[in-house]
C-alpha cells in the first residue's frame, strides 16, 4: 500500500484496498500522503508531526494522486505539503514536518495509565488485514477509549516505515472518543443509523521509536462535543509504557433525531 507510483515531478499515485463501509480509510490516505512526503525528503531527516483535514471521503474505485509542495528546506527542519486528489477534487490536505536528529533532555510527563489490560489479555477486535487490535473494556480505563493496535511490518523496517505504520493506524480510534460523549450515543451500538460523521482534521507527533511490528495502546480521552463536532486527545505507547507519540482528531458527529 505505500509503494506509491511516481507520476512527475513530486507527484505519486497510490491504491486503497476496499473498505466495509464503502470509503477510503483516512488513516491509509494520511499514510500515503506521509509517504509522498518523505519521498521528497532526504534520510538523515526523520517525520517529527503532521497536520492534516480531511476534505471529502476517497473513493477505493480509483488511484489517489497525491501532490507535493515543497514549502521549505532547511539544515535542521523541512517543511512540505501534500494535496491528495481523486477525480472528485482534493479528499485530503497534509502538512508534515521533518527533523535531523537532535541530543537534548528526553522527559516523559504523562506516563500510561497503570492497570491496562496487555493485548494478550483481550479478544480479537480486529476489522482490516492490514492489523491486529484488541480493544480495551471502558471501565478499565475510566471512560477513555483504549485499544491495542498492531501493524505487522517486516524485521528490518525502517523508522520512515514504522512512523507509517503509525499514522496509518492513528486514525481507528479517536472517532469513537471524540463521539462516546454525546448524549444520544448508545455505546452498545456499534453502527448507530441515528448518526453520520466523519473525520474533520487529525494531528499527529512522533515522540519516540520502539520495535517495529510491536502493539501500540492508542489511550483517547474525548474533549467534548458542540457544534456537532467532537474532540479527543490522546497518546501511543509501546507495551512496556514508553510515550511514543500524541494524537488530536476532531470529527463531525450530526444526530438525525430517529432511532
Amino acid at each position: 500500500m505505500m509503494a506509491l507510483e511516481p507520476h512527475g515531478p513530486d507527484v505519486y499515485v497510490g491504491q486503497s484496498p476496499h473498505y466495509p463501509w464503502g470509503r477510503v480509510y483516512g488513516g491509509q490516505v494520511v499514510a500515503q500522503s506521509l509517504q509522498a512526503a518523505i519521498h521528497t525528503v532526504e534520510d538523515r531527516f526523520a517525520t517529527h508531526s503532521l497536520h492534516g483535514y480531511f476534505i471529502r471521503g476517497g473513493t477505493s474505485d480509483e488511484p489517489i494522486r497525491f501532490e507535493v509542495d515543497r514549502i521549505r528546506n532547511g539544515r535542521s527542519f523541512v517543511t512540505r505539503r501534500v494535496v491528495a486528489r481523486q477525480s472528485n477534487g482534493a479528499i485530503f490536505n497534509l502538512s508534515a514536518s521533518f527533523q535531523v536528529h537532535e541530543n537534548g533532555a528526553d522527559v516523559t510527563a504523562r506516563p500510561m495509565p497503570d492497570g491496562v489490560p496487555l493485548p494478550d489479555e483481550l479478544p480479537d477486535s480486529t476489522w482490516s488485514p492490514m492489523l491486529q487490535r484488541r480493544s480495551v473494556p471502558r471501565d478499565a480505563v475510566g471512560g477513555a477509549t483504549a485499544v491495542w493496535i498492531r501493524v505487522p511490518l517486516p524485521d528490518d523496517a525502517n523508522q520512515a516505515l514504522s512512523q507509517l505504520a503509525l499514522a496509518y493506524a492513528s486514525d481507528d480510534v479517536p472517532y469513537d472518543a471524540a463521539a462516546s460523549v454525546h448524549p444520544n450515543r448508545r455505546p452498545d451500538v456499534e453502527h448507530d443509523e441515528s448518526f453520520m460523521g466523519a473525520s474533520l482534521d487529525h494531528s499527529l507527533w512522533f515522540h519516540r521509536e520502539a520495535p517495529a511490528g510491536d502493539w501500540r495502546l492508542h489511550y483517547l480521552e474525548p474533549m467534548g462535543y458542540t457544534g456537532n463536532r467532537g474532540l479527543a486527545f490522546g497518546r501511543v505507547y509501546s507495551t512496556d509504557g514508553l510515550h511514543l507519540a500524541s494524537v488530536t482528531q476532531e470529527i463531525l458527529f450530526r444526530y438525525l433525531g430517529h432511532d
